[in-house]
Formats: structure tokens, sequence, C-alpha cells
């Protein structure tokens, strides 16, 4: 994978992202779309968290409230879709459930499912917890962006944060616990440190040096990127004008 996979797979992913129509439909092309520009996994997590986020910013008012209301609305149809498009996009270290397994016919909605593998999985619990991460983050890099007047600064720290804070699922589904762990704890003081800081920028030859270390060893946080792009689409929706969010703006 490059850097330009991942720009080519966000602007075919959008169509079917924003697109009104339920939230399942929206996943499975958007993956679709994705497979036939890059070939490969780059999105599923992004796309999972962003399609409830699009339709509620669509509902109007208050983006946690409308998204609480989507994912109680989520349905079996929506779980086929989104089946669908786990197995198709291949993601690593997919593997079988006891229940609700990815490669059956579910009979069980969306939420229930993702209910069931939020233990093993922190985008599956992202629906279980009301984006309880993803909420979190976001006032986070609000407060930095306000304190450094960078939002590209304030969402290396959200993503340093993410990190320190929880065993990256991705990670330990390719890799196993232990290495999840040691990362987790390789980044915790990186993490408190950068967070108290005046001047972020005094850390980016530690940064790299992670960088440098997590590449050599094959290792990609994916999960906490994931939920870092949703949080930064979350700050994002919440502050555009409700106008804007319901698709009623003539500039749009």
């Amino acid at each position: 994978m490059t850097a330009r996979d991942f720009l080519v797979s966000a602007r075919e992913a959008l169509p079917a992202l924003i697109s009104p129509q339920p939230v399942g439909r929206r996943v499975r092309q958007a993956i679709a779309a994705t497979r036939r520009a890059v070939g490969c996994n780059t999105n599923l997590g992004i796309v999972l968290l962003l399609a409830p986020m699009a339709a509620a910013a669509a509902h109007g008012g208050g983006l946690q409230a409308s998204l609480a209301q989507v994912l109680e609305d989520l349905t079996a149809a929506d779980a086929r879709e989104c089946f669908a498009a786990i197995v198709m996009a291949q993601p690593a270290g997919l593997g079988q459930a006891d229940a609700a397994d990815v490669h059956e016919a579910p009979q069980i909605t969306l939420l229930e499912a993702m209910q069931l593998a939020a233990n093993r999985d922190r985008i599956a619990l992202q629906y279980a917890s009301g984006y309880a991460d993803v909420f979190a983050t976001m006032e986070a890099i609000r407060e930095l962006r306000a304190r450094w007047r960078s939002l590209a600064w304030a969402v290396t720290a959200g993503f340093l944060d993410l990190l320190s804070s929880f065993p990256d699922s991705h990670i330990q589904r390719k890799h196993g616990p232990a290495a999840a762990a040691r990362v987790q704890a390789r980044v915790s003081s990186l993490a408190s440190a950068v967070k108290a800081c005046e001047n972020p920028r005094s850390f980016l030859p530690a940064m790299k040096q992670l960088d440098r270390e997590l590449k050599a060893d094959g290792i990609n946080p994916g999960t906490s990127a994931d939920l870092t792009v949703a949080s930064v689409a979350a700050l994002l929706l919440s502050e555009l004008p409700a106008t804007v969010r319901s698709g009623d703006d003539p500039r749009i």
C-alpha cells in the first residue's frame, strides 16, 4: 500500500458513503468501489465507522444523538450488506466466530452483531458504545487544536493517545495480544508527553523513530488510525451548519 492508495480509496468510497440509502448498502458499495480502484483493503474500518456517521449527519440535530438513533435502527439487511463487505475487503487476521460469523447469513441486526464482536474488535465496540472512543478523541482533538492552533498536530496527538489507551485490534488480530500490548506500552510515554507539551513539533524525531520501528516489524496500528479518522470526521461534521449537514444548503 502507498499513501496514494488511501487518497484514491477516500475519493472512490465517498459517493456511496454519503448517498441517501441504508447504512449497510453504503458500506458494501463503498468497499466495492475501493476494491475496484486499489485492489486491497485500505479502508474497511473507516467505512464501517463513517457510514452510520454520514447517515446521522444527514438527519440534522446533534450528531451524537442522531448517531445513537441510526445505530438503534440498524437491521438484519444492514448486517448482510456489511458482512458481504467485510468478506470482500479480506482484512488481515479475519477468522471465524462462534456467533454472527461474517461468512454466514446473519439472523440478527448489525448493531446486535457488533455487540457480539465488541469484546474483540474496537470498531465493533464503537457501535456497541455509541462511539465512545470517537467522541472522547474528538473532544481531545478540539482542545489541542485550540491550544496549538493546528488541526494536523492535534490529530497526530489524538492518534497517539488512542494507540496508547488500549491494544490495537488490528495488531492483535495479525500479530497477537503480546505484540499489541508491547506497542501500547511503547507509545504510552510519548503520547502523554506530546499531549502535555506546548510545541508538539519538538517530538517529531521521536515520532519518526516510532514510525521506523513499527515499519521494521511490519506492524500497522490500523484500528487506531481508523478511529482517528472517525474522530476527525465527528469534529468536522459537528462544526458544520445544520443546513449543510442536512443537504439543504444551496451552496452544495
